[in-house]
């Protein structure tokens, strides 16, 4: 049986890298994983390894995520093959002779009997959090290598299931800004500082009719958006508060953008309704959206956009907050502020009616089958043979590893 990690395993790591990868020494890397794994005993030589009950051994020649190391710490005594070398990238050991697992991870010798050998394609490839489907990363280290191995670990912190503007749009630029993140020491904190900022100017800008500006800081603040995510994941500097105030402030800004647009207008009515029954509805809609995602997780293992092909097409266009800014950005550009203001609440209460469909659609499949519902991006040879458009589409953002 897995020993879950944490206090009751011990790590080493073994090796170095010639290179750092956005700003960060392998061995600084390994730590930080180690350290979100719940992992925090980290010894520095072999012998004060034992009486440990699990040992995870790792060569910092090597480049992992998180989910290889997560992978590999679900097989007791099992070696992690770098598939391209053959050489032996990490190992766990839980009954295994220790000083021989050692020495297989360090100086490549012969591992010992009995140790179940995987490659990272052996591993678990569907990522809940991210919505996507790649084998986890384990790549050699070398200077040759440095600005692939950046695209490879930027590329894998991208969202596969989103919407078409962070899939499309951002991924180049927001690449740019990680680096210069990286670069000046910048953590993903202060550019989601900055973010939460930008949110209340767009708010301020909305309700005073400065609607140029108001989505100028807007945009800027999507893209930001994307910026400390992928910051936080490429530099393993994710924290729980963080990780509250990103998500928090995705979640509770767009409709209050939204009704500031509205009282701004200045009108009784929009669209032959009153703006207050507008705001009305482009709030309660927002809400009830919000409200049948979070009831779908109770239905399995997977959320309502991950759930099948359809799902995920439509979370590319569905009124989410950057969808919505470019109904208000066209309505703008045409000079039509006020049936910009109108299409928001027709695509958000439109929107929010779908999830709903699709809420009960999904809660009666669960009932039929009396099995917890899953994502159809779980089963990749599954998912590729029987929808290859949406597998290519959505098992990752492809954009993000150029």
């Amino acid at each position: 049986m897995p020993v879950a990690p944490g206090a009751a395993t011990a790590a080493l790591i073994v090796g170095d890298a010639p290179c750092s990868l956005w700003g960060l020494d392998a061995r600084e890397r390994l730590r930080r994983q180690l350290a979100q794994l719940g992992i925090r005993r980290l010894e520095r030589e072999a012998a004060a390894l034992r009486g440990a009950e699990q040992v995870l051994v790792i060569n910092a020649a090597f480049l992992f995520e998180l989910a290889t190391l997560r992978g590999l710490l679900a097989h007791p005594d099992a070696l992690l093959v770098h598939a391209a070398s053959g050489r032996t990238a990490a190992a766990t050991s839980a009954n295994s002779p220790l000083d021989a697992v050692v020495a297989s991870v360090r100086d490549s010798a012969a591992p010992p009997a009995g140790m179940t050998g995987l490659t990272p394609a052996q591993l678990a490839g569907y990522d809940r959090n991210l919505r996507k489907t790649t084998p986890p990363l384990l790549e050699a280290v070398t200077p040759e290598r440095r600005e692939e191995l950046e695209g490879l670990l930027y590329g894998n912190a991208y969202k596969g299931v989103t919407d078409f503007v962070t899939k499309w749009w951002w991924p180049r630029p927001a690449r740019a800004m990680v680096g210069w993140c990286a670069q000046l020491g910048i953590t993903p904190n202060m550019v989601t500082g900055f973010g939460l900022l930008l949110v209340l100017a767009a708010t301020f800008a909305f309700y005073h009719g400065a609607y140029a500006l108001g989505l100028a800081c807007g945009w800027l603040m999507t893209l930001l958006d994307t910026v400390d995510g992928k910051l936080a994941r490429v530099s393993v500097a994710s924290s729980r508060m963080g990780h509250v105030l990103d998500h928090g402030m995705d979640i509770i800004h767009p409709p209050f953008w939204y009704v500031a647009w509205g009282l701004s207008l200045g009108a009784g009515e929009v669209a032959g309704m009153p703006v207050a029954l507008l705001c009305w509805l482009v709030f309660g809609g927002y809400v009830a959206g919000r409200l049948i995602e979070g009831v779908f997780h109770q239905l399995g293992h997977c959320s309502l956009f991950a759930w099948r092909p359809f799902d995920a097409w439509f979370r590319l266009i569905t009124a989410r907050r950057n969808p919505c800014l470019i109904i208000l950005t066209l309505g703008l550009a045409a000079g039509r502020a006020d049936l910009a203001f109108a299409g928001v609440v027709a695509w958000t209460v439109a929107s929010s009616v779908i999830l709903l469909l699709r809420l009960l659609y999904a809660a009666g499949v669960r009932l039929r089958s009396g099995r917890p519902l899953d994502s159809w991006l779980k089963d990749g040879a599954r998912a590729e043979r029987e929808h290859p458009l949406a597998w290519r589409t959505f098992s990752a953002t492809r954009g993000a590893y150029r």
